[in-house]
């Protein structure tokens, strides 16, 4: 299973990416500090479009400069991480993220994203507990849900449910149906070899016993 990170066609091959400065009432005290930092996450929106990460990362970082607890200069800065090959730090800030974030939807996008990256580093069980997270938060997601399904197929495959126990049972009938079966006269034959064994086993212990109560004759 191979996931595209924000690419390709299918839209459940995709993170989630704050484009635009959505819940920028609520993250900044006053317009005129919103405004610059508004101007540094566009601009590091538009270079990420043109896949010039290092650059969108800057500019990510200026705006957190300015603001810290600026939610979607994170968001998108992890994303942008990711694309530089820091899978990493994209994990640690989505985690962040989830856990500090009030809004139900930004933190299904956080755990949504996570999976995914979780997904193509094929670390499946932790992806499936991102996915599952995901909807813990926001239900609805049809997208989750494909990506979560292809997971457990994916690791199905990969650690296969042990055999039930009818399965085993047959198993069992099968082996003991391959074991050759004696005949009659075969056996027979058998149980009078070890009746004459047991026999001869019997007088060598008699022959000793004898032995060991005559009394010696003795050399003068």
């Amino acid at each position: 299973m191979h996931r595209k990170f924000y690419s390709g066609k299918k839209k459940s091959d995709r993170v989630r990416f704050f484009l635009t400065i959505c819940l920028g009432s609520l993250l900044f005290p006053s317009f005129l500090k919103a405004q610059p930092i508004d101007q540094d996450i566009k601009k590091g929106n538009d270079l990420y479009r043109q896949q010039q990460y290092q650059l969108a990362e800057e500019a990510y970082n200026e705006a957190l400069g300015k603001d810290s607890f600026n939610t979607t200069a994170k968001f998108n800065r992890a994303n942008t991480a990711y694309r530089l090959a820091k899978p990493d730090e994209a994990i640690k800030t989505f985690d962040e993220l989830a856990i500090n974030i009030r809004e139900t939807d930004e933190k299904a996008k956080s755990y949504y994203n996570k999976g995914v990256i979780l997904s193509n580093q094929k670390k499946l069980e932790e992806s499936i507990e991102a996915y599952k997270n995901s909807l813990r938060q926001n239900p609805n997601d049809k997208e989750v849900r494909e990506n979560l399904q292809k997971a457990l197929i994916e690791l199905n495959k990969k650690t296969p449910p042990p055999p039930k126990k009818e399965d085993e049972k047959k198993k069992q009938q099968q082996n003991q149906k391959q074991q050759p079966k004696m005949n009659k006269k075969e056996a027979e034959q058998k149980l009078k070899l070890l009746e004459q064994k047991e026999k001869e086993l019997q007088q060598r212990l008699q022959k000793q016993k004898s032995k060991a109560t005559t009394p010696g004759i003795k050399d003068w």
